[in-house]
């Protein structure tokens, strides 16, 4: 038995763009997840997370023919499906929020799966969104703080600054 080999005549090449991969998954997932995800990853799989970035965020995400609103929709329902990723499942709440979704559009995406992979997965969907929330928000609050403390600290700096230009002058 021979076995022939495919024909790559008439396929459309993949794009792979590792530079743009690591760029949308700045843009896309934050940083605390992707300091809990790829260099624990790296130590176990060397090399595994460069692919990972590469061929989905380089490759997948940048194909034509959906946003990134709809493919956060995708992403939320498969997850949810699948069940058991409670992780994934809040990046990729959080990364929904990030390009553009409200919250009640993401809890409605666990509501409108219930009928079709059933209410204890869709629910399990909904506690692991209503934590990410959270989460999100005790980062906000910490950002917000740090921006706080930041322009109090420029405010000392220019303060001290005013002073001692006063005192040159005299």
């Amino acid at each position: 038995m021979t076995m022939r080999r495919p024909s790559v005549e008439g396929l459309t090449r993949a794009r792979l763009d590792r530079e743009e991969g690591y760029r949308l998954l700045g843009l896309l997932q934050d940083e605390s997840y992707q300091r809990s995800l790829l260099p624990g990853l790296e130590e176990i799989v060397p090399g595994f997370p460069d692919w990972l970035v590469t061929a989905l965020f380089g490759g997948t995400y940048l194909r034509e023919g959906l946003s990134l609103r709809d493919r956060q929709l995708v992403n939320l329902a498969a997850l949810t499906a699948v069940g058991g990723v409670d992780p994934q499942l809040a990046g990729h709440v959080r990364t929904s929020l990030r390009v553009g979704m409200n919250r009640q559009e993401i809890l409605e995406v666990f509501v409108h799966l219930a009928p079709y992979i059933g209410v204890p997965r869709a629910l399990a969907g909904l506690r692991v969104a209503v934590a990410a929330f959270a989460d999100t928000e005790t980062d906000t609050e910490t950002d917000a703080d740090a921006d706080t403390e930041t322009d109090a600290e420029t405010d000392a700096e220019t303060d001290t600054d005013t002073e001692r230009e006063g005192e040159g002058g005299r």
